[in-house]
């Protein structure tokens, strides 16, 4: 299952790239290649419908609309056949000649078999900050969380058929597979992380913003428990202060007179703290919401070389 967006110069070399590899490596098995395609505007379907024309063992999904980087790949996965299912990303950072390496774990008897980067030859400071950010949702998270696994693994139908049913408008694969691998017996696989083959990242800071809150809101409560804990002390404090002032004032404790400026920074301190934690509280709300509407986690547009209809 490949998703993709916006990478005509790399749909059609991956699609070869994976034929070449299931022919020469695993040649005993049946396979099925899913293209989901999040509303590419560059060319993209039209390479695909040409390279679903020439191998029906290709398929394609396109999407109506641009779902986001989580809901696209997790309803691909949803929408696989086989036995189980392999996820790669279409920019070739996912390396595909560890398939077969999947595979021959899977045949061991894991049903998971997650890949774990070690290394990238991405922007190392774009790899330090992800870094951070994946030791901080693991130390808050309740769920064991793993560094620096991206999705990419293999994934049995036993787990295809869990996701089915999980019945989430707004799906964290890597929060799925952390919670539930252990019932899977996982497999952890690690590789070094390559560079895209070609075209550009359509990662940016809202898209990274947006999956770190995604994560920190749907596994961790420890936003809103320091909301509360820090609400209460500066509130104590604050207390503990207007009390003192007001027994100095009426000591005339001369000494004690620095004009509005304690007042002006206690209010701006406050203040600040009260609008950082009113917008970290709107994030949980903000996912609540999704939650709630529960709006379809994908809508298709069209199938291509899919004889089924779409999955309700």
């Amino acid at each position: 299952m490949i998703p993709c967006y916006n990478e005509i110069e790399n749909v059609e070399a991956m699609a070869d790239a994976v034929r070449e590899m299931l022919k020469k490596d695993l040649s005993s098995y049946d396979y099925e290649i899913v293209f989901i395609d999040n509303a590419s505007t560059d060319g993209t379907r039209e390479k695909l419908e040409e390279i679903c024309a020439k191998d029906k063992k290709i398929k394609a999904i396109f999407n109506v609309t641009n779902f986001g980087q989580f809901n696209s790949p997790f309803h691909g996965l949803c929408q696989t056949t086989g036995d189980c299912t392999v996820t790669l990303c279409c920019d070739f950072q996912d390396p595909v000649e560890l398939v077969p390496q999947l595979v021959a774990e899977w045949e061991k008897g894991h049903r998971i078999v997650s890949c774990i980067k070690t290394k990238s030859r991405e922007n190392p400071l774009i790899y330090l900050f992800r870094s951070i950010y994946y030791k901080m949702i693991k130390n808050m998270s309740d769920v064991k969380m793993i560094e620096h696994f991206t999705g990419f693994g293999l994934y049995d139908r036993s787990f295809i058929k869990l996701l089915r049913e999980l019945d989430d408008p707004i799906p964290f694969l890597r929060g799925i597979v952390a919670e539930y691998g252990g019932g899977f017996n996982m497999k952890e696989m690690t590789y070094v992380q390559p560079k895209r083959r070609a075209g550009k990242t359509h990662n940016n800071f809202y898209s990274l913003y947006d999956a770190a809150m995604l994560s920190f809101t749907s596994y961790t409560k420890v936003g809103l428990r320091l909301a509360t804990f820090l609400g209460f002390f500066t509130s104590a404090v604050s207390f503990v202060i207007a009390i003192v002032y007001f027994i100095l004032k009426l000591l005339h404790w001369k000494s004690m007179s620095m004009g509005m400026a304690p007042v002006m920074i206690g209010v701006f301190l406050l203040g600040g703290i009260q609008i950082f934690f009113i917008g970290l509280i709107g994030e949980y709300i903000l996912n609540i919401n999704t939650r709630v509407i529960h709006r379809p986690v994908v809508v298709e547009e069209r199938r291509i070389n899919f004889d089924e209809a779409p999955d309700e």
